[in-house]
């Protein structure tokens, strides 16, 4: 599947640039580089924690789960936020802890070359993963990492850019360190609140995103016009890879019978399928509008 393919070269790519975060760091007594390379490590769990969800979201429903285990998306992508987020906390409190220790001495010239390095590694593998699967949301997720990273690599690259053209005033050098931590993690803060954001509305069956609610109400319109049918109630929610949309229309009485409303959820399903959701439409037509409601 394409899907768990690109996932798998996420965390192969996690992997490498981790791991030269993480010795760069340790040989450069630089906290930025550790707190970087610990970020990426940690993706690689994230990423595969994505790939359990992939595989879980694939099942066949059971007697056990008999709508499937499509919410194990939107789950594992609540999970992604809250340890992002708490990495970054705690990557905050500490370079607050050095700033008023008095800094810390690193070398800002390799910070630099770790920036352009990581930065050019990371544009290249999200536009890469981009690529190979643009429609799943949890390689989405992946590529907004990677994104992320590619910013942050800027941003340790031009901060530390800059302190070296600060070099001879005061001891500006010490406190690069624990500042472009601090930079790193109002940049890169947004990205679990959004993970968080969209993971809630969908595990609380909000509405769905406004391309999906426009694609839906032209597809309503369109079998209203073929069909000669009244406004209908309509509610629907999107749950992982799954469109789930229900629409009753209240019709006359002795009019319609099941194939007429088997055909206009033909014509609905119709509409819908270049979304490419795995679609749970239900149509119903009745004559009572208490039943519609």
């Amino acid at each position: 599947m394409t899907e768990r393919r690109a996932i798998h070269e996420s965390i192969a790519g996690a992997a490498v640039l981790g791991t030269l975060a993480v010795v760069w760091g340790i040989a450069a007594q630089s906290r930025v580089l550790l707190f970087d390379g610990a970020f990426i490590l940690l993706g690689i769990v994230l990423s595969a924690l994505s790939l359990m969800a992939s595989r879980a979201a694939a099942e066949s429903p059971t007697t056990r789960f008999p709508f499937g285990k499509a919410a194990v998306t939107p789950l594992a992508i609540a999970v992604q936020g809250v340890a992002l987020l708490g990495t970054l906390l705690y990557a905050a409190v500490d370079a607050v802890a050095i700033i008023t220790a008095g800094g810390s001495d690193v070398a800002a010239g390799t910070v630099v070359a770790y920036g352009l390095i990581t930065m050019t590694c990371s544009y290249a593998l999200a536009r890469w993963l981009t690529h190979r699967a643009p429609s799943s949301e949890l390689v989405a997720a992946e590529v907004a990492q990677w994104r992320a990273g590619a910013l942050l690599s800027l941003v340790f690259a031009v901060g530390a850019g800059l302190a070296l053209a600060l070099s001879s005033v005061g001891d500006v050098v010490r406190y690069v360190d624990p500042v472009l931590v601090l930079v790193a993690c109002l940049v890169l803060a947004p990205i679990p609140l959004r993970l968080l954001r969209a993971a809630g509305l969908e595990l609380l069956e909000a509405a769905p995103p406004p391309l999906v609610q426009d694609t839906l109400d032209a597809a309503v319109a369109a079998v209203r016009a073929q069909f000669g049918l009244d406004e209908p109630f309509v509610r629907s929610t999107k749950l992982g890879s799954r469109l789930y949309v229900e629409v009753d229309f209240v019709v006359p009485s002795g009019e319609w019978d099941v194939a007429g409303e088997d055909r206009v959820r033909r014509a609905l399903i119709g509409h819908l399928e270049p979304l490419g959701y795995e679609l749970w439409a239900n149509v119903e037509l009745t004559t009572d509008p208490e039943l519609a409601r």
